[in-house]
């Protein structure tokens, strides 16, 4: 049977979009959220999701959720608005840690993916509830829905008297990106291209070394385009000194900030120079190649 996740307490309410700054609607969220919980501290994490691109928001809200404190996480990308996707709020027991759970409690936006990443990242949906439709528009709920709901749990209301309640497994999901590996190789996807270029894969060191590649201090990258050595370095930097005497840059496997593997070129963009984009297959395998003089990633093996 669900529990009851623990309230949040005051914390904070943390905005995702793919609204963009151009228009008024973030400045929307902020005034309905102003006018029910005027204390409400209220942090942006970001509005230039590229519109319309559920799977990109889902994996930027996991990419926050790890690092984000107490309070109510609010993701709006929804290009279902206005049909009979559901508004919900959840409820989440918090970031497992060391000194208790942490982390948003209450995630509030549409039933179409967005949320259940980072519901998992905070311990899993425990309760789920389906707001009340708006009577006076039906193609902004970012501002008659979900940011009124998110001010009203803000204050302490509790999550039970937004709505009626939902089955949290009828909750719709995204489907899992692509990882699989053998004997010598690893294919992933591209999670997400930064605006650096870094290209963020769907893979982590264990799953290198489960397809024994990790004491592998080059790898051989196959791509649509061809295939390209990568040096396995633990900062940009550190590829500056393997660049071809042409001056051709020297692309890398990093571990990011975000604990994935990451295909990374110093001072520029791997995904320019590869030609490559969020959502396409790579595949790695051994390559022949000196190693690094040390591991670059023996802290995150320890």
């Amino acid at each position: 049977m669900p529990g009851r996740a623990a309230s949040p307490g005051p914390g904070a309410i943390f905005l995702l979009t793919d609204y963009g700054l151009q228009d008024e609607f973030v400045g929307m969220l902020h005034a309905a959220i102003r006018r029910l919980a005027p204390l409400a501290p209220v942090v942006d994490l970001t509005h230039g999701i590229p519109p319309f691109d559920v799977v990109a928001g889902s994996r930027a809200l996991v990419r926050c959720a790890p690092h984000l404190g107490p309070g109510v996480l609010v993701g709006v990308v929804d290009p279902g608005v206005g049909t009979a996707r559901r508004p919900v709020a959840l409820g989440c027991p918090g970031r497992p840690g060391p000194g208790g759970p942490t982390g948003p409690t209450r995630l509030v936006g549409p039933d179409n993916g967005l949320l259940l990443g980072a519901a998992e990242v905070l311990g899993g949906v425990v309760e789920a509830v389906e707001l009340p439709r708006p009577t006076r528009s039906v193609t902004f709920d970012g501002r008659d829905v979900f940011a009124p709901a998110a001010a009203r749990l803000w204050a302490g209301e509790p999550l039970g008297a937004l709505g009626p309640p939902l089955d949290p497994v009828s909750l719709v999901d995204l489907p899992s990106p692509w990882l699989a590996s053998g004997e010598g190789w690893l294919e992933a996807e591209v999670l997400w291209v930064d605006r650096f270029g870094n290209l963020q894969l769907a893979a982590r060191p264990e799953d290198l070394a489960d397809a024994g590649l990790g004491s592998a201090g080059v790898v051989l990258l196959e791509h649509p385009g061809g295939q390209q050595p990568l040096v396995r370095v633990g900062a940009f930097e550190e590829l500056r000194q393997y660049r071809a005497p042409h001056g051709a840059p020297a692309l890398g496997l990093l571990v990011d900030a975000n604990g994935q593997l990451a295909v990374v070129e110093d001072r520029g963009s791997a995904a320019s120079t590869l030609g490559l984009a969020a959502g396409q297959r790579l595949r790695l395998r051994g390559a022949p190649g000196a190693p690094p003089e040390r591991d670059p990633w023996a802290q995150e093996a320890r």
